[in-house]
């Protein structure tokens, strides 16, 4: 264990409390301290992951691990994140998105688990970390909406976290729907050059028996 490890198992375990806000009570909302406070939680959350992976890399601590709990730790707070929305703010978040959503990183985690059997990597694509930068805003958005349509900014500008909320969501399933599709030609583009690879060297492999065979 080292430190961009630990970093990345508070984001873990901050999905249970993020979890709680997002379902309790007990947190007052007349003021909005409720949204705000788990709005804070998500951002702060979400930021480690860059924050882990920057340490890691600048400190040589890259490790099998860490591998293994970053992406696991980015998918498990997004969803439990999307899943807790569907009762905290249905009006924006049905459960139809959700489960799109929750597909897609379940998609993405199995042809990764494919791509490593066979002796290769996928790796986060440019559209991937977009993706990303995409759902915290959607997050952001349906978490404040809850308590606020709009802000009055100024007496002549009216900033509406509805419309926000609602854009991005609807941008952020079409982002994941195109970043899918985008790992899945990847993905099926490495396993045909390694499968026409394996063809080839089971064709001269069998030419050289024959080959063997003749001679004697």
């Amino acid at each position: 264990m080292n430190l961009p490890n630990y970093i990345t198992l508070s984001r873990i375990a901050s999905i249970p409390l993020l979890m709680w806000m997002l379902r309790t009570q007990h947190l007052s909302s007349v003021h909005g301290q409720r949204e705000l406070l788990t709005s804070l939680l998500f951002i702060a959350a979400s930021l480690t992951d860059t924050f882990d992976g920057y340490l890691a890399r600048r400190r040589g601590q890259i490790t099998t691990l860490g591998m293994l709990l970053d992406p696991l730790a980015d998918k498990l707070m997004i969803a439990a994140s999307f899943i807790a929305l569907v009762q905290f703010n249905p009006r924006v978040v049905p459960a139809w998105i959700a489960v799109v959503i929750v597909g897609r990183e379940f998609l993405v985690s199995g042809l990764r688990s494919i791509a490593a059997n066979e002796g290769f990597t996928i790796e986060a694509s440019d559209l991937g970390k977009f993706k990303t930068c995409v759902q915290m805003v959607s997050v952001v958005a349906v978490i404040l909406d809850h308590r606020w349509m709009y802000w009055n900014i100024t007496p002549n500008f009216i900033l509406s976290i509805h419309l926000i909320a609602l854009l991005s969501i609807w941008f952020m399933v079409a982002v994941s729907v195109v970043s899918a599709v985008d790992y899945f030609a990847a993905f099926w583009s490495r396993i045909d050059r390694s499968a026409a690879k394996r063809r080839r060297r089971a064709f001269v492999l069998s030419r050289r028996r024959k080959n063997d065979v003749a001679a004697t």
